[in-house]
């Protein structure tokens, strides 16, 4: 197992964040805070490049690629801190493609005219369900696992507020019926907990990518900070704090590119190593926020500073898809020689 990016994905990475260094800027992310929904032009533009459709099987005018490509693209999209649910609708499109390949959505979708929302069991809110076009829900009826595809049109959503506003979050109520059931019972099971996976993995993804703008921006500030007469990046103390990061973040990525490795094979040691690569991306990504937060002082905390926009989306990461508790009690029951728990994803 070689635990680096190969020569496609690594050109696919760097395409990305090359685009969303001038698409999706930090006043870019100001305007989707104060926006209804965060799904701007970018999404068209994205799907020109294919990331849209990057799980969409080819059969529906995807490129059909795997965990491991998804992996590297979000690791770029959390750089930027891409407000679109691309997460999102990579996990939508997965149950999609398994249940529902013949009804249009994964080749709108794979060309950028269309967005997914998902809500699995245990996640209390969607994101972007209001301006999705298409929701796939995984529910209990009676005992019975149960995957929908529903018209948000026919829901009612309820907006919530996040601690990063740029995650569109709304409470979701349906009714379910005949006509939206497209899976039950334990292909349904089954199929939720792998998109519950993926939904974790792309989680820690996208902390990578956000744990190394937290530093570069620590860096680049520590470089030009000057307090009494002297540079802070100078200190030791900065120093080590700042290095300090960096190992966390390639300890955090190997094991991250790990669990993809697992994930795209449905190999046995998915669940747990998913679980692991949640755990040390949150924390790499947690000591990346407070690190950078003390490098910056008392400017890092104002809604002023471009700082907050990565610290509120780390954190908030940190949460969904699962917490770090939840995650380390699926490894320790892996361990110990029972199945990792179901997971719940949360917000």
């Amino acid at each position: 197992m070689r635990l680096a990016y190969t020569e496609d994905q690594q050109l696919f990475r760097e395409t990305v964040r090359d685009f969303l260094e001038g698409a999706c800027t930090t006043d870019k992310l100001r305007e989707a805070w104060a926006a209804d929904t965060a799904i701007t032009g970018r999404w068209t533009e994205l799907a020109k490049i294919g990331v849209t459709g990057l799980v969409v099987p080819e059969e529906q005018d995807g490129l059909g690629l795997t965990d491991e490509e998804l992996a590297a693209v979000l690791e770029s999209a959390g750089y930027a801190a891409l407000p679109e649910p691309l997460l999102e609708s990579a996990v939508a499109a997965g149950l999609l493609a398994e249940f529902a390949p013949g009804a249009g959505w994964l080749e709108r979708i794979a060309s950028g005219e269309a967005t997914a929302a998902v809500l699995l069991p245990g996640q209390p809110f969607a994101i972007e369900a209001a301006q999705a076009d298409v929701l796939v829900v995984g529910t209990m009826n009676n005992g019975v696992t149960e995957i929908h595809v529903l018209n948000p049109a026919d829901c009612t959503l309820t907006a919530q507020r996040s601690v990063d506003r740029s995650r569109k979050l709304y409470k979701v109520e349906f009714a379910a019926s005949p006509e939206t059931l497209v899976a039950s019972g334990d292909a349904a099971a089954k199929a939720l907990a792998r998109a519950a996976d993926r939904g974790a993995l792309g989680a820690a993804a996208l902390l990578l990518g956000l744990t190394k703008r937290m530093l570069d921006m620590a860096v680049d500030y520590a470089k030009q900070r000057v307090q009494r007469g002297v540079l802070i990046g100078t200190h030791q103390s900065v120093q080590h704090h700042l290095a300090n990061v960096l190992i966390k973040l390639e300890f955090a990525r190997p094991v991250v590119m790990r669990a993809a490795y697992s994930l795209a094979r449905d190999l046995p040691s998915a669940a747990r190593d998913v679980s692991m690569a949640k755990i040390y991306a949150g924390e790499a990504a947690d000591l990346a926020a407070r690190n950078a937060l003390q490098v910056h002082g008392a400017i890092g905390y104002t809604e002023e500073h471009d700082l907050q926009l990565f610290m509120k989306r780390a954190w908030a990461l940190g949460a969904a898809w699962g917490d770090a508790g939840h995650h380390r009690d699926r490894v320790a029951a892996d361990l110990l020689g029972g199945a990792p728990a179901q997971l719940t994803p949360t917000f």
